[in-house]
């Protein structure tokens, strides 16, 4: 349940409403506040995406092209372009969120438009994230054994943590087999297709979520992008094999997609405490579970883009368009009283927000 679905649902002035919000350790105020906030701000401006789209990519790729095809460049520069290009790749594919989140005709055509530029070169189709992401955001689920992109890792043993990090660097290798072997191989093994669906085809962090089938346009729309996505990486792994494609361009594209998946991973480390039990949680206490990074601190605009520093805010209002984020955040700030859970969610730094992980992880019995 969303926070703007529960504005919709309940009288939130009805007294009655009031008293079961308490006993369920709701801060009733914060959300009555950002659910008016949905409403005054939840419009979408298509050039925003569109222009922000296309800067990323110009960016991100021009900078890769280059670096492929200018070898005798110097070692800065050639540097220099690896970080642009990490970067700018890193922003680009951070838009399969807002997919997740949009309907067709809030940006039309955006969603077409981004998975050839993006989700396709970057083997993340937005399928992988439709219908898996939104799982995340509900209520019942959020932080339990359903929940696809939950782990508790300040509860595991604190070895979990780096190897969380780690197994993120070899994330294009793994996109590479699920594209080019597995996906023609499941066409003609139906056993091997039905785990693939299930196993493979969803960008989580829980090993233990498995992938139901989906049907309609949601199913039609798989099967293109599952065409598109294997065909390229095919035609990648043939032309390096035939020469066609030098090895040293390949193996810069891996890179650059290796360091962005780690940089995200890093990223999910401080997008939430990873504190929860397994139990269901409150609005108010998922929202303390999640993650804000808001200004005056400059990096999250870099290492957390397209609105992710403001991660515990989009689990008030998920339905929030990313460019809506900072003026949510500025109003709520002004209007909430000192004593809001609010300000919980709120963290100074990344580091800080990983720290009291590292701290605590591998410190709870059981």
């Amino acid at each position: 349940m969303t926070t703007k679905t529960l504005a919709r649902d309940l009288p939130l002035d009805a007294p009655l409403v009031r008293e079961e919000q308490r006993a369920r350790g709701e801060d009733a105020a914060m959300i009555r506040l950002a659910s008016g906030l949905a409403r005054e701000l939840g419009d979408y401006r298509p050039w925003v995406y569109w222009a922000d789209t296309l800067a990323s990519a110009l960016i991100g790729w021009g900078a890769l092209a280059a670096l492929m095809l200018l070898p005798a460049l110097p070692l800065w520069a050639s540097a220099g372009l690896f970080v642009l290009s990490v970067l700018g790749l890193y922003r680009l594919g951070s838009f399969i969120h807002e997919i997740s989140h949009m309907k067709d005709s809030s940006v039309p055509g955006y969603r077409t438009g981004w998975n050839l530029i993006a989700g396709v070169p970057l083997l993340i189709p937005s399928f992988m994230y439709e219908g898996v992401h939104n799982l995340h955001h509900m209520k019942n689920r959020y932080g339990t054994a359903r929940d696809p992109e939950y782990m508790a890792l300040a509860r595991k043993p604190k070895l979990s943590v780096p190897l969380f990090v780690l197994v993120a660097a070899l994330g294009p290798l793994g996109l590479l087999i699920r594209w080019a072997v597995l996906a023609p191989l499941s066409v003609l093994m139906p056993g091997l297709r039905a785990f693939v669906a299930a196993r493979f085809s969803a960008l989580s962090i829980n090993p233990e979520f498995r992938r139901e089938p989906v049907s309609g346009e949601a199913r039609a729309r798989w099967l293109r992008l599952e065409v598109a996505t294997s065909l390229f990486a095919m035609a990648v792994l043939v032309g390096v094999v035939s020469g066609v494609v030098p090895l040293r361009a390949f193996l810069i594209w891996l890179a650059v997609l290796s360091v962005s998946m780690v940089i995200n991973q890093i990223r999910t480390l401080a997008a939430h405490l990873w504190e929860n039990d397994g139990t269901p949680m409150s609005i108010t206490a998922q929202y303390l579970d999640s993650v804000n990074v808001p200004p005056p601190a400059l990096l999250p605009a870099i290492w957390a883009p397209v609105g992710l520093r403001y991660h515990a805010l989009h689990h008030l209002l998920p339905a929030l368009p990313y460019h809506a984020l900072g003026e949510a955040h500025r109003r709520l700030i002004a209007e909430v009283p000192a004593a809001s859970a609010y300000h919980g969610g709120n963290h100074s730094s990344m580091m800080g927000v990983v720290a009291r992980l590292w701290k605590t992880a591998g410190t709870h019995a059981g």
